[in-house]
């Protein structure tokens, strides 16, 4: 069966000053559709840096990433921003919404970058916005939000458009405990009810663990569990 997610060799360098540094030194792993998979690291892994390219929201310096067939390497920016809108919905460790729109509008505005002209299925709306336990903050502007209200807005804004694919960066990074169980528990019901191919980047092992497997990154590299020191969970 092909690869629904498919990174090739990926190669990151950034430039600080005089000095290269390296972020990723020749990744390459696959994800079948329908896959939950957890990429846990340390700080300063390129953990960040993979979701970044596995999102073709940046370029990787050599290598590719492939997503459901389109290389990402040989599409112009236009048809990559089509790609995203169409089938990857992005959960960011900082939220990102948009401080003068209501919890609902933040929602409602992936609907309209989506181009389906402001339609959105209102039943499903309603069951996911139930399930993060938002119905009664929807009124409310990201400021009068807590954080774990605004990272379940913003789990809901990529959710909306019931995308292929869910990319989430440390979505329980900045949360409690209880709001860190409701997005990892939605994550999960997206991946198992709807099918979504859910791909998480985290530090924490017991966030990890919800996935069905688990890539471990070490200084831009895939290792083995038993090479990543600050690995205290178990992988499948």
């Amino acid at each position: 069966m092909p690869a629904f997610i498919e990174a090739v060799e990926l190669r990151k360098t950034y430039r600080v000053g005089k000095i290269d540094v390296p972020a990723l030194r020749g990744i390459s792993f696959n994800v079948q559709k329908g896959e939950f998979v957890s990429v846990v690291g340390p700080s300063g892994s390129g953990k960040s840096t993979l979701f970044y390219l596995l999102g073709g929201l940046t370029r990787a310096d050599s290598g590719h990433v492939v997503i459901d067939g389109d290389d990402f390497a040989q599409l112009s920016d236009a048809e990559r921003t089509r790609l995203r809108k169409r089938k990857i919905g992005f959960v960011f460790q900082k939220f990102n919404l948009l401080p003068t729109l209501d919890a609902q509008s933040n929602i409602d505005i992936a609907v309209d970058i989506a181009g389906t002209n402001g339609v959105r299925d209102a039943t499903y709306f309603n069951k996911i916005v139930e399930l993060l336990g938002l119905e009664k903050r929807l009124p409310h502007r990201p400021s009068e939000l807590s954080g774990g209200e605004q990272q379940r807005v913003a789990l809901a804004r990529a959710m909306i458009n019931k995308p292929a694919i869910v990319l989430a960066d440390e979505p329980t990074g900045n949360l409690d405990s209880k709001n860190s169980e409701i997005v990892l528990a939605m994550l999960r019901h997206s991946n198992r009810e709807l099918g979504q191919t859910v791909l998480m980047i985290t530090h924490n092992p017991e966030a990890a663990s919800y996935g069905d497997r688990i890539i471990h990154m070490r200084d831009g590299e895939i290792v083995a569990p038993e090479k990543d020191p600050q690995w205290t969970g178990h992988s499948s």
